[in-house]
Parts: structure tokens; C-alpha cells; sequence
């Protein structure tokens, strides 16, 4: 391994909410995912297929993984080569301040300052919503996740945290009969559009929301809280 300093540190990073963290902190990955927000970095495949051998040939001081986002075999991989590997877990906002200071430590810079996020439970007068994921088939955001713990705290009910499972497979037709205010479709995993509003909207009104804000953990965290906050008001004023 080469690095000796923060500055020196050769990281990879298959994790785009960390290479984005990484970005901002001033430490630039060696390499990345193609679905990373780095132009010009070496990109060594995608989350859930990185080209393992490339990794390995980088001599890499550490690849930061995901335990949700990359596959546990790609991790073993790597470690039998040798190669260090630091896995983020994140399943609320919670989690944030605490894995945002593992991997400064690990990298060896200062931990970065706390910040103000906060979980709080819904009050009854929460926008209910119900946030898909993925079509064909439908899926959502269920309880136990970052993107439903940002979202509660922001001011919103999310329809289907209770509906067993992270990730629950549900028909519009079946959220229907909950009864949500809103839907909020995101541009990713699943890149909901314009094209999709009349399917979405048997359920509810469609608003279409940034996937990175909601489900991207990190840099952007206080900033997507405070946007999602605003959008609440905003939706709850109509």
C-alpha cells in the first residue's frame, strides 16, 4: 500500500453518496463506479458488478463499500486479495453522523463537525405518502430505511413503513386503499416521469422528487432534509 497522509490515502470508492462525501471532503478517489458523480475519475464498473481485478491492480490503500449497495461476495473478493475494505451501513439518519466519522477515521482525516439531523416519530398531522421504488414489478420504500427515516423527519408518513419489509412489493391499485395525500416518485433507483403520472396518480397526486436527496447519505444529507422539510410546507399549504 502507498499512502502514508489524508492527502496521499488511494481510496476506491463503489459507493456514489461516498464518492460524492469523499469529493467534498478534498480527498479525490482513484476510482469509482460509473454511476459516481466524478468526471475524469478511472471508472471500474457499477455497484453491483465492479471489475475486481482493475480494483486489485490499483494497489488501493481502501475500497469503500456498502453492505445494501454492493455485493458481499465482491467484498470477500477483495479481501482475500489483500485488499482493505470499509462497508457503510446506513437504515436511518441516525446512522449518518456515526458512519460519516468511521470513515474519516479509517481515511485519517478529523471527524466531521455533528450536524442537526434528527428522526422524529410522525404527529398526526403528517402528509401521508406513499414513495415507489421500482415498476414491473412495483416496489417501495418500506420502514427500516434511510430514505423513509429522512422523510419522517421532514414532516411526512410514509404509507407503507409498516408494511412488512424494507423493501415491500406493493400495487399502486393496494396502496390505493391505505389512503395517502401524496405520492412522492423519485428519479432513481426506478427514474419515474412525466410519462408515469396516471399510473401513480390512482393512488394519489404525483410529485416527482430527487432519488439522490432521498436516498443518498452523506455530503448532502442536512441539505436534502431541509429541501424535503420545505417541500412538506409547501405540499401541506395546497
Amino acid at each position: 500500500m502507498t499512502g502514508t497522509g489524508p492527502a496521499s490515502r488511494r481510496v476506491v470508492s463503489l459507493v456514489p453518496s461516498v464518492t460524492e462525501t469523499l469529493l467534498g471532503w478534498g480527498l479525490t478517489p482513484v476510482a469509482v463506479t460509473r454511476f459516481c458523480p466524478a468526471p475524469g475519475v478511472l471508472a471500474v464498473g457499477g455497484t453491483k458488478n465492479p471489475d475486481i481485478e482493475a480494483i486489485i491492480e490499483l494497489d488501493p490503500d481502501l475500497v469503500v463499500m456498502d453492505r445494501e449497495e454492493n455485493r458481499a461476495a465482491d467484498a470477500q473478493a477483495l479481501e482475500s486479495a489483500g485488499i482493505a475494505v470499509l462497508a457503510t451501513h446506513i437504515t436511518s439518519l441516525t446512522d449518518v453522523q456515526p458512519e460519516l466519522t468511521r470513515l474519516a477515521t479509517a481515511l485519517g482525516l478529523p471527524a466531521p463537525e455533528p450536524g442537526t439531523l434528527s428522526s422524529p416519530a410522525p404527529h398526526s398531522s403528517a402528509l401521508r405518502v406513499w414513495v415507489p421504488i421500482w415498476r414491473r414489478p412495483w416496489m417501495a420504500i418500506g420502514g427500516g430505511t434511510y430514505g423513509s427515516s429522512l422523510l419522517r423527519a421532514a414532516g411526512f408518513h410514509n404509507v407503507c413503513a409498516g408494511q412488512g419489509g424494507r423493501y415491500p412489493c406493493i400495487d399502486p391499485a393496494e396502496v390505493a386503499g391505505v389512503g395517502a395525500d401524496y405520492v412522492l416518485a423519485p428519479s432513481e433507483p426506478y427514474k419515474f416521469t412525466e410519462r408515469h403520472r396516471v399510473e401513480l396518480e390512482v393512488v394519489a397526486p404525483a410529485v416527482f422528487v430527487d432519488g439522490q436527496d432521498l436516498f443518498w447519505w452523506g455530503a448532502r444529507t442536512e441539505a436534502a432534509l431541509r429541501r424535503f422539510g420545505d417541500l412538506a410546507m409547501t405540499l401541506a399549504t395546497r
